[in-house]
């Protein structure tokens, strides 16, 4: 209770600093808004969608998707700006429960994320996207933000590993990568054998694919196992990222000052 009691402290400040500075949060939302509008009204005249669907309801599962993945690198960059600054040195010289650092990390991080899906459903709503139903919109969305939690953890991990705000550029061009290499844009029967077989396989493919399935939306479908069971490793995924990233980013904190 405690290490909770003390990660709300940290997460408050987070909170806090969204107050103070409102135009960060604003550009997170609208950011990944302009994407999918650049994505939709630009490109998506050249794309075959799946059995002649609407171009939107194929498109906005796979940029949820991307969203959440690209908030890897806003908190890469908040852990490691909070150690350059000596941050986090003053959270571990006070008497507090030192998991609650990473645990109010998190909690932000998460809520922020939320604020996020959310501006981006209303894109996807204002752009004629529709979910089949409310529990499906439901689902999905936890869907998304369970990925979402297991790359926060990755995040965590990444910027205690890097600790200055300027190495995190390196691990944020891998952002891009990761993403196109997945069937949010792509179906993986397009790409070589091999390069296909690493498509299904990807941890956000896997998402991708069950948001489109419990939203009612259009996907590419496939023969593999992975993908006949995406619903279950978008679930297995998550929980196997954070429960390694979670690991490695305690004994990385307890060994900060050796």
């Amino acid at each position: 209770m405690t290490a909770v009691l003390d990660g709300w402290t940290v997460a408050r400040r987070d909170l806090l600093h969204w107050r103070a500075q409102p135009m960060t949060v604003v550009f997170g939302v609208v950011f990944p808004v302009v994407i999918t509008l650049a994505f939709g009204y630009l490109f998506g005249g050249a794309v075959a969608v799946p059995d002649g669907a609407d171009y939107f309801a194929f498109l906005m599962p796979g940029m949820y998707g991307m969203t959440m993945l690209f908030g890897l690198g806003a908190t890469m960059v908040a852990v490691a700006t909070d150690l350059a600054r000596g941050v986090t040195d003053r959270f571990r010289s006070i008497p507090m429960a030192q998991s609650g650092v990473l645990i109010g990390r998190s909690i932000a991080d998460l809520l922020n994320s939320v604020l996020i899906l959310a501006g981006m459903l209303a894109c996807g709503l204002a752009v004629g996207w529709r979910p089949a139903s409310i529990p499906g919109l439901l689902a999905g969305a936890g869907i998304l933000l369970l990925l979402r939690f297991a790359l926060l953890w990755a995040g965590i991990y990444f910027g205690l590993l890097a600790r200055d705000p300027g190495a995190v550029t390196g691990v944020q061009m891998l952002e891009f990568p990761v993403g196109f290499l997945s069937n949010a844009f792509v179906a993986p029967a397009t790409m070589p054998g091999w390069l296909g077989a690493v498509a299904e396989w990807n941890p956000l493919s896997s998402t991708v694919a069950a948001a489109r399935q419990l939203f009612g939306n259009p996907g590419w479908g496939g023969d593999s196992w992975v993908a006949q069971h995406a619903v279950l490793m978008a679930v297995v995924w998550p929980v196997a990222l954070t429960v390694v990233f979670f690991a490695l980013s305690v004994r990385l904190w307890r060994r900060l000052d050796r």
